[in-house]
Parts: structure tokens; C-alpha cells; sequence
């Protein structure tokens, strides 16, 4: 899996899929669909993205994105995933989440199997 996002083009806009480790369905609760929504928009009105579209699945987010200059796209996008990410886990200890234990495993054991 690649961790470079690649822009061609700075001032085009860009289709995005950012799916969640091994499928897991954790856009399910209120609680981690707001988080998603509060990281697009600190992203809109602190980094430059322009979001011109997205739709938040159970497991994934579409998105239609691009950058104000300078921002840099595949800045953002870095920023973004490496945020809401260690956030959905927070929030998944924190939660009343009774996937907890099995949702944690999930990504602990992905992330052990692609660093190693």
C-alpha cells in the first residue's frame, strides 16, 4: 500500500476512497460519522481542502477534493487519514462501542502485518 498521494495536476480536483482497515463497518454510530465530518471541515477551514462532494459509507468515504494553493492535496490528505485515524481508535475505547475489543484487534493485527 502506498503512503505517496499522487497529484498531477495541483488545480484539478481529485476522486478519493479512503476505506477503513479491513472493511469494518465503523461509520455505523452518530458519534463516528460526526468525527469524520469534524475533521473534513477543520481540513476545509484550516488546510486548504476544497471538498466538492463525498459520501460516507459504512466502511469507506468518496470524495471529491482539491487544494487551495499553496495547500498541498497529498498534505491534507497525509493530515487527514493520520488524524481521524487515531481519533476512530480513541473514540472506539472511549465509546460504548460493543465491537470494541474485536474492531481494536482488527486494526491492531493490520497494522502489525504491514509493518512487519
Amino acid at each position: 500500500m502506498s503512503h505517496q498521494y499522487r497529484v498531477r495536476n495541483p488545480e484539478e480536483i481529485y476522486f478519493v476512497t479512503f476505506t477503513v482497515i479491513d472493511w469494518v463497518d465503523v461509520f455505523t454510530r452518530p458519534a463516528y460519522k460526526q468525527l469524520i465530518t469534524e475533521s473534513l471541515t477543520y481540513c476545509q477551514q484550516n488546510k486548504g481542502l476544497e471538498v466538492h462532494a463525498f459520501c460516507l459509507m459504512t466502511n469507506h468515504i468518496h470524495l471529491l477534493i482539491s487544494a487551495n494553493a499553496p495547500a498541498k492535496l497529498p498534505d491534507i490528505i497525509r493530515d487527514f487519514k493520520k488524524h481521524t485515524s487515531k481519533q476512530i481508535i480513541n473514540l472506539v475505547e472511549q465509546e460504548n462501542e460493543s465491537r470494541r475489543d474485536w474492531m481494536l484487534y482488527r486494526f491492531q493485527y493490520r497494522l502489525n502485518t504491514t509493518t512487519a
